[in-house]
């Protein structure tokens, strides 16, 4: 009797396991009409997993019918996961690639509230480069690298209120701008923070396909013409691929 309990609470787990393992990259939330199209479970042991999942915040949901999301414990576990490998660190051959390529300061840039923080950054050797360094905090909505970030968090209008810097700013320009981001896969700036400098910003995510921060280039807008730009853009979107799937995210 005791075996079978047992094999019954594992089988459980794994169909548990199984629900959470059918949202792809791209779902932003599943009916249980999509779920049961993958996972091959009754429907009353659907939702009764479900239930659980969601009162142990692994799943969450909202409306009617009912559209289930992933929840704030797994974005526990790939906060945990991502503390474990040291982002910066495994984010070393990305930059170096980058950094080959373009002859240009790149630098990789992670979410922190209202604000983006620099983690890692190799600068150009050319003598006319520019750089933020290590430990460099900013506002999300100023510069590429930040509202690129920005662009993948699906604010309100309201919501977005609370990242501007003067609460008053009408948040149009704003929203039609990482609106153009989420469009391209990648954000730009012109001498918005530093005269003379061009920066190009792609985002990168975690397993959860939350986005986990942005990739960005900056160069002297004398060498990073707009053909470079898009040149830049390129690259960054390959590269947040390659870092995203170092991060566990599920790329079909």
């Amino acid at each position: 009797m005791e075996e079978k309990k047992a094999h019954e609470s594992v089988r459980a787990v794994e169909r548990a396991l199984e629900i959470l393992l059918a949202f792809r990259p791209g779902d932003e939330s599943l009916t249980v009409a999509e779920l049961l199209g993958r996972v091959n479970l009754s429907r009353p042991t659907l939702y009764r997993l479900l239930n659980t999942l969601e009162q142990a915040g692994f799943l969450a949901s909202t409306g009617e019918p009912q559209r289930f999301h992933l929840g704030s414990s797994v974005a526990q576990l790939a906060h945990v996961w991502l503390s474990e490998h040291r982002i910066a660190e495994l984010a070393q051959p990305v930059l170096r690639n980058l950094w080959e390529a373009t002859s240009e300061t790149v630098a990789l840039f992670v979410p922190d509230d209202t604000y983006r923080l620099c983690v890692a950054e190799l600068e150009s050797h050319q003598p006319l480069s520019f750089r933020r360094g290590v430990g460099y905090r900013e506002k999300l909505v100023r510069g590429a690298s930040g509202r690129t970030i920005l662009s993948q968090m699906r604010l309100t209008p309201d919501e977005l209120t609370r990242y501007l810097v003067d609460p008053t700013q009408d948040v149009s320009a704003l929203i039609q701008d990482i609106e153009q981001i989420r469009l391209k896969g990648f954000g730009t700036s012109h001498h918005e923070l530093i005269d003379g400098a061009v920066a190009v910003a792609a985002p990168f995510f975690n397993g959860a396909n939350q986005v986990a921060g942005s990739l960005c280039i900056f160069g002297p807008s004398v060498r990073v013409t707009e053909q470079r730009v898009e040149e830049f853009g390129e690259l960054l979107k390959r590269a947040t691929v390659a870092l995203s799937r170092l991060l566990g995210q599920q790329v079909s």
